[in-house]
């Protein structure tokens, strides 16, 4: 009996562990492609933001070089995980991208300072 609960939760691990391994980790992914895929419809691929959707929305020119100063990596991290409603409507990515990631377009974005 004793062993027969034994085996039961081992072969219980063994089938849930996988499912936990993967919920908790995923491989994390370079800064160019979030920007590519979260980012470039309003910013544009130059930070620009000459986009039709980013005209529309008001989004920020990244590479403007006194906002770039002004601004904090606090802030734009922010700004990524919560989104920004004051010149436009940005929305928020905590639900799609980890910490790990929006540092990385932290990053990202100081780079493309003018």
């Amino acid at each position: 009996m004793a062993s027969m609960r034994i085996y039961l939760a081992a072969l219980t691990m063994l089938v849930c562990l996988p499912v936990f391994a993967s919920n908790t980790s995923r491989p994390e992914r370079p800064a160019s492609q979030l920007y590519r895929r979260y980012c470039v419809s309003c910013h544009g691929t130059n930070g620009k933001a000459t986009t039709s959707k980013g005209k529309f929305s008001h989004a920020r020119d990244l590479t403007d070089a006194q906002w770039q100063t002004d601004v904090s990596d606090e802030r734009i991290f922010n700004s990524i995980m919560n989104g920004r409603n004051v010149r436009g409507n940005m929305p928020g990515f905590a639900k799609k991208l980890n910490e790990k990631e929006a540092d990385s377009l932290v990053s990202f974005v100081r780079g493309l300072k003018g």
